[in-house]
């Protein structure tokens, strides 16, 4: 057997051919022919007394090239371990025509697609912004009232009052078909939510929704599913097909409320509930911040690491790895996408190795714990920790161990981004969460 690699000349792609004589292959097939033999059942034969020849006959072929296939495998990944081959994706085996009826000697060629080596940034080199969340007025407010909402009574009353909602069908007035499905908040309207009191079931209301609401795009797109973009550029007249009214009597700040939110006697005032209220929103806006931060450390960390990839036999690659779910045009279209998420995978996975980035069991099944309480809006308790983990255990057990290797991932994720994050200038930028949230709503 001779393999040799020829690489081109960008050095990013390659061909790999494997030649195979009759010397490499005949001892397996041989082998395989004469246990053949003994296992066949023909008729006219006894079981074990098939004569070789008859089998060589009748599967020959097929034993052949089953064994040329498993040492071509084989070989082709020895080679590339053994001469440290950083490869993307898997060999591509190039079209040939091999007669296996007549040919004793074979040559087999593999297209591979190479990666290359590179350099991150210098340490202090990538600067990203981070938003300091700070909480407003306008925002607790809303915090009280969507908690009064989700934890009150709601009625479906027949005629609309004012700060009800209207459950309806929204569309452009000149628009056929029957629109999309809203909940609309009479109390956010700035203009004409005189229009709405008085409103029931079948109505078909008439307005400016641009108007009603100020020009303000955030909250338009909050109740329409419309992207910020969609909901800037609304103009005209649009018509709500009204099914139902909805009126929620507003939840009593009491003990029974406090333990809907936030757990049996977690907070036992009105004191320690507005705390808890205000530590819980700014925990989500800080998540929320963090998850940006890290959204542009990658852009960043992207833009400022050269990597040249054999882009044509990624995209072959891709269709074949897909085949039957993806198309070459659909490659085409998306292929700065698919580059972006393979150039962060070699990032990722050169910063678990220059660092020695490990994650531990005990890490897996104590995130997962952590899950499973936050599901149940439950805090650890020793009494608690033994049946919590072994609900842990079995989940990670699932799906054949699925579920253990996501979390697995996401945890090696994070651990990546917080390297990084002490390897790059981090700046703090003061912003209220109403801000916060127009400014990253759509």
């Amino acid at each position: 057997m001779d393999i040799t690699l020829d690489k081109q000349d960008d050095q990013l792609n390659a061909i790999l051919t494997v030649n195979l004589t009759e010397a490499d292959y005949a001892p397996a097939v041989e082998s395989k022919l004469k246990e053949y033999s003994k296992k066949a059942q023909i008729k006219g034969f006894r079981p074990g007394k098939v004569p070789v020849t008859l089998v060589r006959k009748m599967y020959g072929k097929g034993i052949l090239v089953d064994e040329i296939n498993g040492l071509l495998g084989k070989s082709v990944d020895e080679y590339i371990k053994s001469n440290d081959l950083k490869i993307l994706g898997e060999p591509l085996p190039v079209a040939s025509d091999i007669d296996f009826d007549a040919q004793k000697d074979y040559a087999f060629q593999f297209e591979l697609g190479l990666l290359p080596d590179f350099e991150l940034p210098a340490d202090q080199a990538v600067t990203v912004d981070r938003h300091k969340v700070t909480l407003d007025e306008n925002t607790l407010k809303e915090t009280y009232e969507q908690l009064e909402r989700q934890f009150g009574e709601s009625t479906e009353p027949e005629t609309a009052e004012a700060g009800d909602y209207l459950l309806g069908k929204l569309k452009k007035a000149d628009e056929e078909g029957e629109g999309r499905m809203v909940m609309l908040p009479t109390s956010k309207l700035k203009n004409d939510a005189d229009k709405f009191v008085g409103a029931k079931a079948e109505d078909v209301i008439t307005f400016d929704l641009k108007n009603a609401f100020d020009g303000d795009a955030t909250a338009i797109a909050g109740f329409t599913g419309m992207s910020k973009e969609e909901a800037g550029s609304l103009e005209g007249d649009y018509t709500l097909a009204v099914d139902k009214v909805q009126r929620t009597a507003a939840a009593e700040f009491n003990q029974e409320l406090f333990d809907k939110v936030f757990g049996k006697d977690i907070v036992t005032s009105k004191e320690d509930f507005d705390e808890k209220v205000s530590s819980t929103v700014m925990e989500n806006y800080d998540r929320e911040s963090d998850n940006l931060m890290n959204r542009q450390l990658i852009d960043k960390m992207l833009e400022n690491t050269t990597i040249e990839l054999p882009k044509e036999f990624f995209k072959k690659w891709l269709l074949r790895a897909n085949e039957g779910k993806l198309t070459a045009e659909q490659i085409e279209e998306h292929y700065d996408d698919y580059e972006k998420e393979l150039k962060w995978s070699m990032i990722r996975n050169k910063v678990v190795e220059a660092n020695a980035l490990k994650v531990e069991n005990e890490e897996i099944v104590d995130r997962t714990m952590q899950k499973i309480l936050g599901q149940f809006n439950m805090e650890m308790t020793p009494e608690l920790e033994e049946s919590v983990r072994g609900f842990a255990d079995n989940f990670l057990r699932q799906e054949n161990g699925k579920n253990y290797v996501q979390e697995y991932e996401a945890i090696l994720a994070e651990k990546v981004l917080e390297n990084l994050r002490g390897k790059v200038v981090v700046n703090d930028n003061e912003i209220t969460a109403e801000d916060f949230r127009n400014q990253n709503a759509g």
